[in-house]
This record gives C-alpha cells, sequence and structure tokens, in this order.
C-alpha cells in the first residue's frame, strides 16, 4: 500500500503533548512533540492495518483544514 499523508494537530497538556489525526479520529500523546508525532504515527498504521477496511472508510474525513483565526478583543 502507498504512503498516505494525514494532519496532525499538537497542543501541550499538562504532563505532556497530545497528537490527534483528525482525519481518522486517533490520538497519542508523548513527552514532547517529536515522541507524540512518533506515537501518533504508530498509532495510525497499526490502525489502518488492524482496522476494518469499513471502519477506515466511515472514520476517514477527507476534508480537513486546519488554521487559525482572530477574535477581536480576545
Amino acid at each position: 500500500m502507498p504512503d498516505r499523508t494525514f494532519t496532525a494537530v499538537v497542543e501541550k497538556e499538562e504532563g505532556g503533548w497530545v497528537a490527534l489525526c483528525p482525519e481518522l479520529d486517533v490520538a497519542s500523546q508523548g513527552d514532547s512533540v517529536q515522541s507524540a508525532l512518533d506515537n501518533l504515527r504508530e498509532a495510525v498504521a497499526l490502525f489502518l492495518e488492524c482496522a476494518d477496511p469499513l471502519e477506515v472508510t466511515r472514520r476517514t474525513r477527507t476534508d480537513v483544514f486546519v488554521t487559525r483565526f482572530d477574535v477581536p478583543g480576545g
């Protein structure tokens, strides 16, 4: 199977970092940004390897757009 590209949203939480793949709704964590990303990559690979193809299709979101925005006075 060819490589696939996914999005990772990483945020600091108490005690470490949490990484989320919004296309598949798969998350992981780590002590650093890099370890959270590495753990997310592994979690996504395992999900794709083990999940029923219908589950992968059901969970996959193809139109994901991550951006930042300003709020006046915020």
